[in-house]
């Protein structure tokens, strides 16, 4: 016999006190709720199951504590309740549930017709198999951990360069870590990792998914996997599949050790989080946890008919996000990944999602307004991916001034821009200037931009400039997956070729998309892999790729060099220069002193508004002043900085730039040139005013003054 004390109804989950653990958990559809304790080997199957009701209840929340109930226990729920679709309500005691505050998470499920709460097809139909056997386990943690004196970088945005890495992929193939840990917690920590970031100028690594997630049937019975993980069950457990060790709780502990790594390396941690729906899909999808716990309360239905899912998301279903009890599960969970795992931000994935209160996108929905008074959330770095798939989802430039966003209009300019686009100019100085038409109005600063020009989802670097059409036959969809809008360009051939032109000004793409991106205002986000040339071989929705199309091959890395080399080269540039990451947006002519910023002509004189209409246009020059910064310093020192001459060519074709009058400088001495990569500055040419410049089709140049 059990023995069972009351417990508290506070905090939720499973919590070790060092003596027990007290076991509380949220559903107010419930009528009993059984805790489940599994004794035996690691598994789904050969353990014994202890069935113990919950014997207290407050506020809908059920808990208990059981002594000597130490980490590593598996456990689970089983709510007994009313089963009535019609009326949005799916309680099943014989669906063993997850804990939606576990902080671990056993095994995976296998895809048995008893995880599902129908049968034969029929949604409404009642399913009484045990799915027990074939679904996952929560596990009780140790909240003990050494972090020694480790603090957060707490890296100021400006100063900031991120770094968008899946852990899996960025580590399976390095050959110089240890085969045992590749593609785990352990290898992103690893020093050959680390020392790879901290070249590159890296400051915060946003890691994809690894909150637990679910492979998703459909890619199981294709032999694929969900490669991305933007389907999650657990909130505040790490990605088991991402532990290099088997034992219950060790993914736990593995993650903290990397995030220790990093930090001690100067590196923030960045999660890219998924709050906005579950792995549990439809009514056709399986019950795991929230769907047998409290249906209802979790999620959005269909108002006139509570079988089904309200889908913001392109999911299959959207966490209801006026629900106090879903707020709270994801305030909490934001605070624990914080304050218990040290992470210091998250990328919001969908976030458009979680301003839905009922239908529309609404700016000041209650989640944002939590965030914004939260004492921890408030504090670490918050980035919106500011789209969903739902009427009126796209928001760019629309989130609170807390917020930081992914910039969909960045990376869809300057593709234009590289690729050749008429009319583009415009925009395109809008954007490198930091984006003031879409975040200046609010009191936001050039930050709020996170600029890329690519991410996980699209092409890499390599294939934006290699293939004008997706190739994602590998999927197994038909080609139906996956956006057609890549404004890309192939440099006039599809995919490989042997054909020197070709190669070459493909490579001087990739250093033209490079140097845009250093050289603009607001936050450069890097996709891992692109400064080595990784290919998906034309696939621009591997989600579904856990292999080596989609993972980084190091091995390529002694071929890469010119290219990682001048990546290296902008990123030390720009953190050199505080003249390319400004706080403010710059002024352009103010009334008194001198211009901090001056558009030029390829021909050296001021641009006049003919030549910002000309549509035929894709060539100009920007003189950015150093000692012209109005910010001050931390200190409230004034900042002066050298000045630069930045020189775009997007034409087809060579093009003389005449450097401007003396006013601004007798003499440049060139310090990039994307058509000639391995350009030392100490041997770097120098041009007087009054001279003329030769600059290559499709290149970029920066010029200090002397």
């Amino acid at each position: 016999m059990v023995e069972v004390w009351p417990g508290d109804a506070y905090p939720l989950g499973a919590h070790f006190d060092g003596a027990g653990t007290n076991f509380a958990v949220f559903t107010e559809a419930a009528e009993r709720v059984e805790l489940c304790l599994f004794d035996g080997p690691p598994g789904l199957r050969g353990v014994t199951e202890t069935r113990i009701d919950l014997p207290e209840v407050d506020g809908f929340v059920w808990h208990g504590r059981i002594p000597g109930i130490m980490p590593g226990q598996r456990y689970g729920y089983r709510v007994h309740g009313p089963f009535e679709p019609s009326r949005g309500v799916r309680c099943n005691p014989a669906k063993l549930l997850l804990d939606p505050y576990a902080k671990a998470i056993e095994g995976e499920m296998d895809w048995d017709e008893s995880c599902f709460g129908y049968r034969f097809g029929d949604p409404s139909s009642r399913n009484d198999l045990d799915s027990a056997p074939h679904t996952m386990r929560s596990v009780v943690v140790s909240p003990y951990f050494d972090w020694g004196n480790d603090r957060p970088p707490r890296t100021p945005y400006h100063e900031t360069v991120i770094y968008e890495a899946h852990v899996k992929g960025l580590t399976a193939r390095h050959p110089d870590i240890p085969p045992e840990i590749r593609g785990t917690y352990a290898a992103l920590g690893h020093p050959v990792i680390v020392d790879h970031l901290t070249a590159l100028g890296v400051t915060a690594v946003e890691l994809m998914p690894v909150h637990q997630f679910v492979h998703d049937d459909a890619l199981v019975k294709r032999g694929l996997r969900n490669y991305w993980g933007y389907n999650t069950i657990g909130f505040f457990a790490p990605h088991n599949g991402y532990a290099a060790s088997s034992q219950h709780c060790d993914q736990v502990l593995e993650f903290k050790a990397m995030v220790k790594a990093l930090h001690a390396a100067g590196i923030e941690v960045i999660l890219d989080v998924v709050y906005n729906h579950t792995a549990e899909g439809n009514h056709m999808g399986p019950t795991l946890s929230f769907r047998g716990l409290d249906n209802r309360s979790y999620y959005r239905l269909v108002d006139d008919d509570p079988r089904y899912y309200m889908d913001t998301t392109g999911t299959g279903n959207s966490l209801l996000m006026r629900s106090p009890h879903v707020l709270q599960l994801i305030m909490d969970s934001l605070r624990y990944w914080v304050l218990d795992m040290h992470v210091d931000g998250f990328r919001f994935d969908l976030a458009a999602t979680l301003a839905r209160e009922l239908h529309e996108v609404d700016r000041l929905a209650a989640f944002f307004d939590l965030v914004q008074q939260d004492p921890v959330v408030s504090q670490v770095k918050l980035i919106a991916e500011p789209w969903d798939v739902g009427e009126g989802g796209y928001q760019v430039g629309n989130f609170p001034p807390l917020w930081t966003e992914w910039n969909g209009k960045y990376r869809d300019t300057v593709r234009d821009y590289w690729r050749g686009r008429p009319a583009t100019l415009p925009e395109f100085g809008t954007r490198i200037t930091g984006s003031s038409d879409l975040y200046a109005d609010d009191g936001r600063r050039p930050s709020a931009s996170i600029n890329f020009v690519t991410c996980h989802d699209g092409f890499t670097l390599h294939d934006l400039v290699s293939y004008e059409t997706k190739h994602n036959e590998a999927n197994g969809e038909g080609g139906r997956d996956g956006s057609d809008d890549n404004r890309s360009w192939n440099c006039g051939h599809e995919g490989p070729t042997s054909d020197l032109d070709v190669l070459s000004l493909r490579e001087r793409q990739k250093r033209n998309f490079m140097a845009t991106l250093f050289l603009t205002q607001g936050v450069p986000m890097l996709l891992h892999g692109d400064e080595l040339g990784r290919t998906q071989k034309g696939n621009n929705n591997a989600y579904c790729q856990d292999n080596e199309l989609s993972w980084v091959d190091w091995s390529a890395l002694r071929d890469q060099f010119p290219l990682l080399d001048f990546v290296q080269k902008l990123s030390k540039l720009r953190r050199e220069h505080p003249v390319f990451r400004r706080r403010r947006f710059f002024e352009g002519r103010p009334e008194t002193g001198s211009p901090d910023l001056v558009w030029l002509t390829p021909a050296g004189r001021e641009m006049s508004d003919a030549d910002w209409r000309a549509g035929f246009n894709k060539s100009f020059s920007i003189f950015m002043n150093g000692e012209a910064i109005s910010e001050p310093g931390p200190r409230g020192e004034r900042i002066t900085d050298e000045s630069f001459l930045l020189m775009f060519n997007a034409h087809d074709g060579d093009l003389e730039f005449a450097p401007p009058d003396s006013r601004f400088a007798r003499m440049w001495a060139k310090v990039i040139d994307t058509a000639d990569p391995m350009l030392a500055e100490e041997e770097s040419p120098v041009v007087k005013s009054g001279e003329t410049v030769l600059m290559e089709a499709r290149s970029v140049q920066v010029w200090r003054r002397v």
